[in-house]
């Protein structure tokens, strides 16, 4: 395997373990907004590091760059945040899938700022992806458990969340570096989460146990930190340099694919017949989507994760 593929998976690797380890630390009682603030806090160290490093070109002095780098920010908070929702509410397995319709928003938010021309085959993939959103979270029986209209809402917003991203990197990319947007997004995702957390007492104390390692799951916290937020991003934006778009687009696939793999084996999360064809239905329309849309653009930003 060409060794910038090899990272592109990794980092994919990467982002569906993040949904198990966060899995682990809310079954075990620590709150989502808790654990997506470390995820964040914890990869913007990591990133930190690699500006540090890398420090040319970073084009810091630039507005536009803190601009739209912030509203990628925003967007990742608010996809790790409802990530992590929709996993307490629900099953990795099914907020996994459900981010991964990032795509689709991009396409309809594409269409109303007329980035890109509406054609019947792009409504066509995203009336399948509906098809398989329904599946999938089984609407269509209302005694259906371990899927919450709270679980559903959370997954999807992850996905708009995430859109938002990939709008507010792109924008931002010709005005510094990629190290450079993703110190200052962690930055404002860190901000936005500590806001969050501090209107809930319960999370403040939670939040104060893991600074003091005064937990045993600390561990999990840093794993969750450097796999899911900071060497992942890094391995990606390496790795995507030399991959051409619609390949990168299928290898995410091993984000949703390897997170419901680890509900269902490790946290012994299950699926039916129907989820799973919806699951199947929105992996391949989604990454037949990104395919074609990206086949003759340039890499500029981050797929899912």
């Amino acid at each position: 395997m060409n060794l910038n593929i090899a990272f592109v998976a990794l980092a994919a690797l990467f982002w569906g373990l993040s949904g198990g380890i966060g899995g682990i630390l809310m079954a075990d009682g620590w709150d989502a907004f808790v654990v997506s603030f470390y995820r964040g806090a914890i990869g913007l160290l990591c990133v930190l590091l690699w500006l540090a490093l890398r420090p040319r070109r970073s084009g810091l002095a630039n507005r536009w760059l803190w601009f739209w780098s912030a509203i990628a920010g925003f967007g990742v908070a608010g996809n790790f945040a409802f990530y992590f929702v929709s996993i307490a509410q629900g099953s990795v397995a099914v907020a996994a899938t459900l981010m991964y319709c990032a795509p689709v928003f991009v396409y309809l938010v594409s269409f109303v700022l007329k980035l890109e021309r509406p054609t019947l085959l792009k409504f066509a993939a995203i009336v399948v992806v509906m098809l398989g959103i329904g599946l999938l979270t089984q609407i269509y029986d209302i005694g259906a458990s371990g899927v919450t209209p709270i679980g559903v809402g959370a997954g999807l917003l992850a996905g708009l969340s995430y859109a938002v991203f990939i709008f507010g990197f792109k924008y931002a990319a010709p005005h510094g570096s990629p190290q450079a947007i993703l110190a200052i997004a962690f930055a404002v995702l860190a901000i936005v989460l500590v806001g969050v957390i501090l209107i809930r007492p319960g999370d403040v104390d939670q939040t104060m146990a893991v600074v003091a390692l005064n937990t045993p799951d600390w561990p999990l916290f840093a794993a969750l930190g450097v796999l899911g937020a900071g060497l992942s991003f890094v391995l990606y934006l390496i790795g995507l340099r030399q991959t051409a778009p619609a390949v990168a687009s299928i290898v995410a696939m091993v984000e949703p694919v390897t997170a419901s793999l680890f509900g269902v084996v490790v946290l012994h999360e299950s699926l039916v017949i129907a989820q799973m064809i919806g699951m199947a239905l929105i992996l391949a329309t989604v990454t037949a989507m990104s395919v074609f849309s990206r086949a003759t653009q340039p890499p500029s930003a981050v797929s899912t994760g």
